[in-house]
């Protein structure tokens, strides 16, 4: 059987993250994302070039929880595809690309957190008073690794 794959973004978000509704009332998250470059030059030092910034989507499930899980400043990684779209706005045709992820986490690599591998419990007796919901981060800070 084949390993199925997708596209892959890696980079930090630019923008606060936003969520809102789509016509059909599911949750859509929009934020900027930027990406990094280098160049590794001969004597094996690295270059930085220009940082590059482009449009992230999620739908849903994805949306809901990288919108309670991610702020400005992270490092992140999405696996996704890339969308082309148009549409026309005071007459004029505005064409760009998306990047549509359908999973969304932080980068291992530069993030420090702590991980809760407490049992999830998915009986329907299940006690959501049992569950409190992270505060979301507002102060950033140093990333673990810098690239």
């Amino acid at each position: 059987m084949a390993i199925q794959t997708q596209q892959s973004f890696s980079g930090f978000v630019a923008s606060d993250p936003q969520l809102t509704r789509t016509e059909n009332g599911d949750a859509r998250l929009y934020m900027k994302v930027g990406k990094e470059h280098y160049r590794q030059e001969q004597d094996g030092s690295f270059t930085q070039l220009e940082t590059t910034f482009h449009n992230l989507v999620a739908f849903k499930a994805a949306a809901e929880q990288g919108h309670e899980r991610l702020a400005k400043g992270d490092k992140i990684i999405a696996e996704g595809y890339v969308r082309e779209y148009s549409y026309q706005r005071d007459g004029q045709n505005v064409e760009g690309e998306e990047f549509v992820a359908r999973r969304l986490g932080h980068d291992m690599a530069r993030t420090r957190y702590d991980v809760d591998r407490t049992p999830r419990r998915t009986a329907p007796e299940r006690d959501a008073a049992a569950f409190t919901t992270p505060a979301r981060a507002t102060a950033q800070s140093a990333p673990a690794v810098s690239m």
